[in-house]
């Protein structure tokens, strides 16, 4: 089969994912193979290509936004007919006996496997999963349209729901890209008022297009006080400014799952009971809830498509903010 796949980490701008051929997988017990249709590019795909995770596979086909169909089921795998469309994200299996597990915070899992980290993904034009999971697709939603909601989709509706935020309340945005673009379509249709920090003029564009109140620069206060605050850049310099901007008692949420070094600020900053608090990877209840809030409110992403062996560009746009909403690869027709 055709892959994008990754021997070394180096800066995107060196282009090192390698186009080629790749041995096709074939399905375990459990498991299904799916011939991708499309495949989102994360900013999580960027540290792995990057090295600002530690490598786990090598070599590596990153990708965890995946929308294909059923290929074929390996032993005992019966959840979905061939040619059924489906969705595979970040979270591709865990132990499910570990004390995280059995408390069904399976995202906190002590022995987890991730899609296009620790197992190939779907840079690929073939993915194996356990059927247990796959995500069913809601109707509703092309496939380009579908990718992003998988990983961009599923992170920012968990960061929504362990804000805390509520309808009339505000929320600040710091960072616009895929995860926020869908993420605001989620509070605007809960009531929320949403105030978007960002650097880039396009993505302030994109933001006020899409509901916001107020769209500023990264570090400019928004002109009222949040209840709560997400973080999507993976900037630490950010938190201090996030901080700042939140009421007594807000709430301020790290979701990414990188983020440079957090500077040293006052106590002031936390004190009246201010929390931050970390995003860790998602649940499958995560991704079941947020797929079926998408299809009903619809959710409608803005994605801009490269073909497969365009990967590495696709990359590098992401890395320079060059994307407004979420790039995704074509992998089949």
């Amino acid at each position: 089969m055709k892959a994008c796949f990754l021997s070394t980490p180096a800066a995107a701008e060196s282009n090192p994912l390698q186009y080629g051929e790749f041995k096709t997988p074939e399905p375990g017990v459990g498991e299904v193979l799916v011939r991708v249709q499309v495949c989102g590019v994360c900013r999580t795909d960027l540290h792995v290509v990057e090295g600002e995770l530690p490598a786990k596979l090598s070599p590596v086909i990153p990708g965890h936004q995946v929308v294909g169909r059923i290929a074929a089921r390996g032993e005992g795998a019966e959840r979905f007919a061939t040619g059924t469309r489906v969705g595979i994200a970040w979270l591709h299996k865990t132990d499910g006996t570990c004390e995280y597990c059995r408390r069904g915070e399976e995202n906190l899992c002590d022995a987890p496997l991730f899609t296009g980290y620790s197992v190939n993904g779907g840079y690929a034009e073939y993915i194996v999963a356990p059927e247990n999971y796959v995500y069913a697709m809601p109707d509703g939603f092309p496939d380009e349209q579908a990718a992003p909601l998988l990983c961009a989709g599923i992170i920012g509706y968990r960061c929504l729901r362990l804000s805390g935020i509520q309808g009339g309340e505000r929320l600040g945005f710091y960072g616009f890209g895929a995860a926020a673009h869908v993420a605001i379509q989620v509070a605007r249709h809960w009531g929320v008022e949403v105030y978007a920090s960002t650097r880039d003029a396009r993505h302030q564009t994109l933001a006020r297009e899409l509901g916001a109140k107020w769209a500023g620069g990264t570090l400019d206060a928004p002109p009222e006080k949040l209840d709560a605050a997400i973080v999507f850049a993976p900037a630490g310099e950010i938190v201090p400014a996030a901080l700042q901007a939140l009421r007594k008692g807000g709430r301020l949420i790290l979701g990414g799952i990188h983020m440079s070094a957090i500077p040293s600020f006052a106590y002031e900053l936390i004190y009246q009971e201010r929390l931050i608090r970390s995003v860790a990877n998602n649940t499958r209840k995560d991704g079941e809830e947020f797929l079926r809030l998408a299809a009903q409110i619809p959710v409608r992403t803005r994605v801009q498509v490269f073909p497969l062996d365009e990967a590495n560009r696709a990359l590098n746009a992401l890395k320079n903010d060059a994307i407004p909403g979420a790039a995704v690869l074509c992998v089949n027709d």
